[in-house]
């Protein structure tokens, strides 16, 4: 019996096209593809955590002000309990959208808040301190989200209803992060040391390198051209200083908006996330500098 069932499902095998042998293979392939999927959950989580505390984190800080509750606003205990609250209601946001379950959403809200409140005891009797508080619930966070995902992996998508206009600007996600990333920078312009342009061309080699995309013809030496091209750049900011080295860090980050926008067309080196979220915040860092540079006199 177990022989006519094993010579069943081979012939099944073979009449779909897939190898007598491909079971295993088949399995192996199915785990990493929901090893995939489940890293991907948790750095979209961690993305929306960060939105969430770019966008909420100045409302915080201006309610703060106007209502005169800046020092209980600034408390250890209060803090991790506002930052918490910036974190889920981005990642809420962004779970509903992907169709996860109230359910889900639920247990991941309180990842972001237990372990906070865990760590209030030790806090309050003295053997932590506030930036401990902080970093320790950070810490515990990561764990208790990871718990989360995996107990809901296979879960089926609830029924979600999309307005058109909430698809379009999710697609846009990067450039929304971008934006909120420099939106401090909007409010209070500032000129940037010229060693910060050492940053851009070093993402594409990390990422490039990490997802070995730098192998086609010509890909590494552009690469490495570009490197030298920044290189050069800020040796040449530094040496000469004052307003001009101001200029020359303005070029610099604009320059790269504009190598992330040929990126992004490609699709080479970098995913198209990426290049849309480098080129805006590049952008975006690089009018900021011109207008310090123009209000600063």
């Amino acid at each position: 019996m177990d022989a006519h069932r094993h010579s069943r499902r081979t012939a099944d095998r073979v009449a779909a096209g897939r190898p007598v042998g491909s079971a295993g293979h088949d399995a192996r392939h199915r785990a990493g593809r929901g090893r995939r999927r489940l890293l991907r959950h948790l750095a979209e989580m961690a993305l929306a955590m960060v939105a969430g505390m770019l966008l909420l984190g100045p409302l915080w800080d201006a309610a703060g002000s106007a209502l005169g509750l800046a020092g209980p606003l600034g408390r250890p205990e209060v803090a991790a309990l506002v930052m918490a609250t910036d974190m889920t209601v981005g990642m809420t946001v962004w779970m509903r959208y992907r169709a996860h379950r109230w359910r889900a959403v639920g247990e991941m809200a309180a990842a972001m808040y237990v372990p906070f409140l865990l760590l209030f005891v030790p806090f309050r009797v003295g053997l932590l301190d506030g930036d401990a508080l902080l970093l320790g619930g950070h810490l515990l966070m990561v764990p208790a989200m990871v718990l989360v995902a995996v107990r809901h992996r296979h879960e089926a998508p609830a029924p979600v209803r999309r307005h058109p206009a909430v698809v379009a600007l999710a697609r846009r996600w990067p450039t929304g992060l971008a934006l909120l990333m420099t939106v401090d920078m909007v409010v209070d312009p500032m000129v940037l040391s010229p060693w910060t342009m050492l940053v851009l061309p070093a993402g594409y080699l990390v990422i490039g390198l990490t997802r070995r995309t730098l192998r086609g013809p010509g890909v590494l030496t552009t690469q490495l051209l570009g490197l030298v091209g920044w290189v050069a750049l800020t040796l040449v900011a530094v040496t000469v200083g004052g307003r001009t080295a101001a200029w020359l860090v303005a070029f610099g980050w604009l320059a790269h908006a504009g190598w992330d926008l040929v990126h992004h067309r490609s699709g080479r080196v970098v995913p198209r996330g990426y290049a849309e979220w480098c080129g805006v915040l590049d952008a975006a860092v690089g009018v900021t500098v011109i207008l310090a540079i123009l209000t600063t006199g």
